[in-house]
């Protein structure tokens, strides 16, 4: 599962320290400008020359890209697939049964839309990944606050700190989950088994901060009587995700890529769609985000280009070796700073071949690090910047200086007793 070894750097075509340079600021150039996005334009359009760049001019091997680009291939095979699983969804309506089983819960009462909207996002981040929960359920929540008569912003932050700290419990809810389970050595269910206390625990301690920061905007109400319509579920949707979840496990215990399971559920879903004339050709590929998928790959190459040129050996120097408590909390602390620094999928990239000698513990402390720690700051992620688009597009203004300050208080909050609760079950369920 592991292939992480990393073999000593060959001969390159520039020196080490122009190399090094070099890979620096393409990868800063490839970050920036998916940060920015001018126009909308994809994220690949300088990601994918900075690629070409350090391999034409010597700063990674061939061989070193090529292998890259092969451990990456199932990752970005995954993503492909269940962006169009839960693009699907949505066509379906599954999303539009979200937002009236929301109205229906809430009844009117800020603080249970709240509660509701963070058992959703929660089990959407979970089953579907990031992205949905980010493109497809932020627009929901927006119309359901605005049905309701009550102020968005906490729940719709809510989408955006959810999105992050509740893709810890499967393998298949974030890319960087996937690419840590390569190295975990875990199976399917003994990982989810793993993360699902430190899961329950980081969202719980969200839960408390908003509840304090947003005391504001959400006053107390009595609820309504509960007489809204009762949302009609797809239930075709819900049991093709069902039967794709079921898929992942199985294919995981027989040593399958994930991704093949993904897939046979994008498959069907695309299929009846398409009979029914629901979407188009066109749309599905779209759905797959070729562009957001090549920017991946790309991306990859050029870590690769700046950890063999020097950020793989400064950072073995300053991460904490061993599987105890404080070794874990300092790994997570360490994950954390440098998702904000160089945003998290680099930052799992890097982290998570240092991390696998030390054992699944350490694996698994980068992981909560690189999850959790992004809701700092809009670079931590690209589901963060994903979701300030989103909600720009609504003209709602998202001001840096409150995005800040409430992840000053939810990423500790949610940080460390997540990692206690991982030190916890590794004790209780073993690796």
């Amino acid at each position: 599962m592991g292939g992480h070894h990393r073999t000593p750097l060959p001969e390159t075509h520039i020196n080490s320290p122009l190399a090094e340079t070099l890979s620096v600021v393409l990868l800063a150039a490839a970050l920036g400008w998916a940060v920015l996005r001018p126009a909308g334009r994809s994220e690949a359009l300088v990601a994918v020359p900075a690629a070409a760049l350090v391999i034409a001019l010597g700063a990674v091997s061939p061989e070193h890209a090529l292998a890259e680009a092969e451990r990456l291939g199932p990752v970005v095979g995954f993503l492909a697939a269940v962006l169009v699983l839960a693009h699907l969804c949505d066509v379906e309506g599954l999303f539009t049964a979200c937002g009236a089983w929301m109205a229906r819960k809430s009844a009117g009462s800020p603080r249970r839309l709240l509660v509701a909207v963070f058992v959703l996002a929660s089990v959407i981040t979970a089953v579907l990944s990031l992205d949905a929960t980010v493109v497809l359920l932020t627009p929901v929540v927006f119309a359901t606050a605005a049905r309701m008569g009550v102020r968005a912003r906490p729940h719709v932050y809510a989408c955006a700190h959810l999105s992050n700290t509740a893709s810890l419990l499967l393998p298949v809810s974030n890319l960087t989950n996937l690419l840590a389970f390569e190295a975990s050595g875990l199976s399917f269910t003994r990982f989810a088994a793993l993360m699902a206390l430190p899961w329950v625990v980081a969202i719980g301690a969200e839960y408390l901060v908003f509840r304090r920061f947003f005391a504001d905007d959400l006053p107390a109400a009595e609820p309504a009587a509960d007489d809204g319509p009762a949302p009609e579920l797809p239930l075709f949707a819900l049991v093709t995700v069902a039967c794709t979840l079921v898929g992942f496990v199985v294919a995981s215990a027989v040593g399958i890529e994930p991704a093949w399971a993904a897939f046979a559920g994008a498959l069907v879903m695309a299929a009846r769609a398409l009979v029914r004339r629901r979407v188009t050709p066109v749309a599905v590929v779209r759905a797959a985000a070729p562009g957001f998928l090549a920017f991946v790959l790309a991306l990859g190459i050029v870590v690769r280009a700046v950890v063999d040129n020097g950020l793989a050996d400064a950072l073995r120097h300053v991460l904490p070796d061993g599987s105890g408590l404080l070794a874990l909390l300092a790994v997570a602390a360490l994950a954390a700073v440098l998702a904000n620094l160089i945003n998290n999928l680099p930052a799992v990239l890097v982290l998570v071949p240092l991390a696998a000698p030390a054992g699944t513990g350490a694996v698994l402390a980068v992981l909560l690090g690189v999850n959790i720690g992004p809701n700092l700051t809009y670079a931590g992620s690209l589901a963060t910047l994903l979701w300030r688009r989103v909600v720009q597009a609504r003209a709602e203004r998202v001001g840096l200086g409150e995005f800040t300050r409430l992840g000053l208080l939810t990423v500790p909050a949610a940080l460390v007793p997540a990692v206690v609760a991982l030190w916890a079950s590794l004790q209780v369920v073993g690796v």
